[in-house]
């Protein structure tokens, strides 16, 4: 959507002008010719002289700013020819009243002075400063100077003689520039402002490189490339990033009164230059807040430039001024051209119109167009939206222990605080490889026979080696060391340990576990990809008249900054990745992952979000203990091992329990099918036709092997007890390998143990959440608390709309051609781990959204909806809670109809062996072709429900009740390509309706029971949210 249509309408069609031709003069300074002044004489003039290279004076808005100018009756404009500028003596230029006059590339800029002190025009544009504008280091002095928010910035001049001046120390994550440390990301930019090959340097923690920005070639303003060394020759200025969520704010500036506001994608997202039909680049005027307008008078008054742009960067609730450009123009705005022209004509002959004696008088000035109120219909209008979204298909997780006690690992304990802290934890890159290199040494040592002592650590020691090794190269984000200080060694053995003997001396010794795995994986990014791209749906035009292109009306919202967008994550690689894949899918953006994360998702952890309380930790400890101990009955389960295991009755738990029947002798079965796949791993390791062969992301048959091996192990004991907290960890390895290796693996008996291990995991996974009602929301409230007060606050917000918010917001005075400018929909995306999915769903289930379990009771619409919860075994990847806050303005502040919330549910994608989910009630939002569909569906077999339809499986009697029946959706999106997803079934969704009374107030079941929450806790058998229109 370009300027073109946003300006639809304003001031109504303003009348046809005749087209402006610059006029060229011999000279003649205040003519008195050119305009009649009713038949009394000749009327003088000023003359406004534009002195610029031709490229810029003979441009579209230059054009259409003078056609303007040139209505005014006391206003002649002459440009000067570019010939004359650049080859004739100052002394033969035409002679005028007002210069504007502004420097860009080939500009003789000395010339203009000389010409400004020749002649003594009144300059618009100060022409000294414009020499200041030119160097970023005295661009940042003055802003300086001015109290003026910049980034945090060093300045790095090799062309100085002093060495002080250009020290630079490299280090992977951080440069040190003249003393000042910079972590990436920052930013390195060039002295010269005309040199415009800014580079941002990621780092290692989000995947690393750099993002290059340069000026506009076609369709593109930036690439992303690997290298991550900064440039060696040259001066720069270091600042540290901002994060901006992906937008840019350019400001452009008329007098010191006015100024014009606009934002656009940055061009560090994706590089792609968002152009419209015209072929402009798409931007979108923005309201300025009263701090960023005092800003704005401060460049414009400090720099001395009239007409002056400058970039804003919206970032932690602040505003900072990152670069002045100069003489700079809106590209594409007539209501910028009618107010830039009407403020320098009023501002040129109020300077010049008393010397020059021409009756001239401030004119009345017109109001701007009025503000154009949202229109609201019966529709409610979506206010916020809140998703938490678990991560997408991952590796398995692997981890391995050994306990040392050379003095090498007591070092690099040393060096990274471990001694102060009695624990390290080793990411980076640098602190691997030092890890790598010690264990490179030991094993040498080994094999000179010079460390006997190490020699029963040797096969740790390479396979600590193996797992550092993979993928040639750290990327900060898939692998991880942990060492743990043992004042008195280690204690007893356990299953993942190396077996050392533990009667010798107790010596202080160090536990060091690396952990691996647990990646996204190339499927998991499509996942996300594509979720983010189904999630658009939700959004206002998201379907109906945007049909032609799905979710077309998230983009434009978006695009025309109405949409307050803020993505969280934990941590961990595979979350963070799933994040920026998502936001991807949702803004249609382009590119590497790596820039997209780094702009546009938060951590989560850094304001604790995603922190888990230690005693939440303690009773999950109580509640596996007591869960492992009645799983290690070899009997089948009894009337009471059921109770105990399962005492809140859940579906899914029930029907795994009548599966398993006796759980050691499943685990047998499960032990049994474990040997047979290690013996075709084997084989087809030793096999030349097939030793070779590639399995999937990378992984070779000895490290599928040694995955397996240790599973093997660990599961049973010397004493034949099986240890359950390892099934987790066999259904996710089966899992992967039969989604993603079964076609080389070629193990027949995979689905079998598939199957098995499924079963376990349905009792295992969910019980050690806790298994009572009240274990299961002590240990929820633990993990997800301050993740509970966050998204209470987020919905908060949208009713109390206290405060001046730093967002991008769109400017209603240029919006007449966007239909609701004021519709401001927040969204808030929390992207985490399983356990947040688990705890939040268990204090949803069990929180005491209703008043008493007799209300559970009667809302027969709860009920179904906690019962589909209740059926649901696994929180796959993807899984998704999604709150939508709907607000109807129409209504009384104080009424039960004016806010309007409803839960979503989605168990996430669909395993490629057991795609019978139960299906879900389903969810569809009113639309104008309701009563339509409606009608046509009750004729059409094409629409009935089928056999997982909820329809189909209703209870007898429940037809009365006012709930939403459940209308299939033709011509879905969500439905991937069979190449996208070899492995993965993405099955199509039913999506209910629900009715327009409803969606206004009466949705609640009991209306005259004073019940003040209207819900709908809905849930879809598709790993997408439902499919609306709003």
């Amino acid at each position: 959507m370009s300027y073109t249509e946003l300006e639809h309408g304003y001031q109504g069609l303003r009348k046809t002008r005749p087209f402006f031709h610059p006029q060229t003069n011999d000279g003649q300074k205040g003519s008195d010719s050119d305009t009649d002044d009713g038949g009394t004489g000749a009327t003088k003039q000023v003359v406004v002289g534009v002195c610029a290279m031709s490229k810029k004076s003979q441009s579209k808005p230059m054009r259409e700013i003078l056609m303007r100018l040139q209505e005014f009756q006391y206003i002649r404009i002459l440009v000067f020819p570019e010939e004359t500028i650049v080859t004739t003596p100052v002394e033969e230029w035409p002679i005028v009243d007002c210069l504007i006059s502004f420097h860009s590339k080939g500009f003789p800029l000395e010339k203009a002075l000389q010409y400004a002190n020749l002649r003594h025009p009144y300059v618009i544009n100060n022409l000294h400063m414009q020499y200041d504008i030119q160097d970023r280091r005295k661009v940042y002095a003055i802003l300086e100077s001015q109290g003026i928010e910049i980034p945090r910035y060093a300045v790095l001049d090799r062309d100085s003689s002093d060495p002080k001046h250009h020290e630079l120390i490299e280090s992977e994550d951080h440069v040190e520039v003249n003393g000042v440390v910079f972590n990436k990301p920052f930013v390195e930019k060039p002295v010269s402002a005309e040199d415009h090959n800014i580079y941002i340097y990621y780092p290692t923690s989000a995947g690393g490189g750099s993002q290059r920005l340069f000026r506009k070639i076609g369709s593109r303003s930036s690439v992303y490339s690997p290298e991550s060394r900064v440039r060696k020759t040259g001066s720069f200025i270091y600042e540290d990033f901002m994060p901006t969520d992906g937008t840019d704010v350019k400001v452009y500036t008329v007098g010191p009164d006015y100024a014009h506001a606009e934002a656009r994608k940055s061009p560090a997202l994706d590089g792609k230059v968002e152009r419209d039909s015209e072929g402009k680049e798409i931007r979108y005027p923005v309201i300025l807040s009263n701090a960023e307008k005092l800003i704005s008078r401060k460049v414009c008054l400090a720099f001395k430039q009239t007409v002056c742009g400058f970039d804003l960067l919206r970032a932690n609730g602040k505003s900072f001024v990152c670069d002045v450009n100069g003489f700079s123009f809106v590209k594409n705005s007539n209501k910028y051209y009618d107010d830039c022209a009407k403020i320098l004509g009023n501002m040129i002959l109020r300077e010049l119109a008393p010397t020059l004696h021409i009756p001239w008088s401030v004119p009345f000035q017109l109001d701007d167009p009025p503000i154009v109120p949202t229109t609201f219909g019966k529709m409610m209008e979506l206010r916020c939206v809140v998703a938490v979204i678990r991560h997408g298909d991952r590796t398995p997780k692997q981890k391995m222990k050994v306990e040392v006690r050379h003095p090498k690992f007591f070092e690099i304990f040393e060096k990274y605080g471990g001694k102060r802290d009695g624990a390290v934890k080793l990411k980076r890159p640098k602190q691997l490889q030092e890890v790598l290199d010690i264990a490179r040494y030991l094993l040498n040592e080994i094999e000179q026979r010079s460390a006997p002592e190490l020699a029963d650590k040797q096969s740790k020691l390479e396979q600590l080696k193996s797992v550092l090794e993979m993928y040639g190269h750290f990327s900060g984000i898939n692998r991880k060391v942990q060492m743990k200080y043992q004042p008195k060694g280690r204690p007893k053995s356990s299953s993942s340990d190396d077996g050392e003997n533990q009667n010798g001396p107790a010596e202080p010794s160090l536990v060091l576990i690396v952990k691996w795995g647990g990646e996204l994986t190339p499927a998991g990014r499509i996942q996300a990809e594509e979720l983010g791209r189904i999630f658009r749906c939700m959004y206002p035009g998201g379907q109906g008249e945007y049909a032609g292109t799905q979710g077309l009306g998230l983009l434009r919202l978006h695009s025309t900054y109405r949409h307050d967008l803020k993505i969280y994550a934990s941590d961990e690689g595979r979350v963070q990745m799933t994040a920026a894949a998502f936001a991807k899918g949702l803004l249609a953006l382009e590119g590497e992952l790596t820039p997209i994360l780094v702009q546009m998702v938060k951590s989560a952890n850094t304001n604790g979000l995603l922190d888990n309380d230690n005693e939440a930790s303690k009773y999950q400890d109580t509640a596996k203990s007591r869960l492992h101990s009645l799983m290690q009955e070899d009997r089948d389960f009894t009337a009471e091992d059921r109770a105990a295991i399962n005492p809140c009755n859940s579906i899914s738990i029930n029907l795994a329990l009548d599966f398993v029947k006796n759980p050691v002798r499943c685990c047998e079965r499960v032990q049994q099918l474990i040997h047979k796949l290690m013996a075709i791993v084997r084989l087809k390791k030793d096999d030349p036709k097939t030793r070779d062969a590639t399995l999937y992301h990378g992984e070779t048959w000895e490290l599928m092997g040694r995955r397996w091996g240790k599973i093997e192990k660990d599961f049973c004991s010397k004493n034949s007890l099986f240890d359950i907290s390892k099934i987790p960890d066999i259904y996710d390895c089966i899992k992967y390998d039969l989604q993603h290796n079964q076609h080389t693996l070629q193990f027949d008996q995979a689905e079998d143990l598939y199957i098995h291990a499924k079963y376990l995991a349905d009792i295992v996974i969910p019980q050690e959440y806790g298994m009572t009602m009240m274990e299961k929301l002590t240990i929820s409230q633990g993990i997800c608390t301050p993740l509970l007060k966050k998204i209470k606050a987020d919905l908060q917000r949208n009713i109390e709309e206290a405060g001046e918010e730093i967002v991008n917001r769109l400017n209603p005075r240029y919006s007449h051609g966007v239909s609701s400018p004021g519709r401001h929909v927040r969204t808030r995306l929390y992207f985490t781990s399983e356990s947040h999915l688990h705890s939040l769903l268990t204090v949803l289930r069990f929180g005491g959204l209703l008043n008493a379990q007799d209300d559970s009771l009667k809302d027969e619409q709860w009920r179904r909806a906690m019962e589909y919860v209740s059926m649901v075994a696994e929180i796959n990847y993807m899984s998704q809670v999604v709150i939508l806050l709907y607000e109807d303005p129409t209504k009384d502040p104080s009424s039960e109809e004016r806010f309007h919330v409803e839960l979503h549910f989605s168990p996430g994608v669909n395993c490629c062996v057991q795609k019978n989910l139960p299906p879900g009630p389903g969810f569809r939002p009113h639309s104008r072709n309701d009563a339509r569909n409606k009608s046509s569906s009750d004729n059409s077999p094409s629409e009935s429900p089928g056999p997982s339809s909820p329809a189909a499986v209703r209870k007898k009697g429940e037809s009365s009740i006012p709930v939403s029946e459940p209308i299939p959706i033709r011509g879905s999106p969500l439905r991937p390509a069979s190449d996208v997803f070899p492995s993965l079934s993405f099955e199509e969704k039913n999506v209910g309706s629900a009715s327009k009374s409803e969606r206004q107030g009466s949705r609640k079941i009991h209306r005259n029971d004073g019940e003040t929450k209207a819900r709908s806790f809905e849930a879809s058998r598709r790993p997408g949210v439902p499919d609306t229109t709003v």
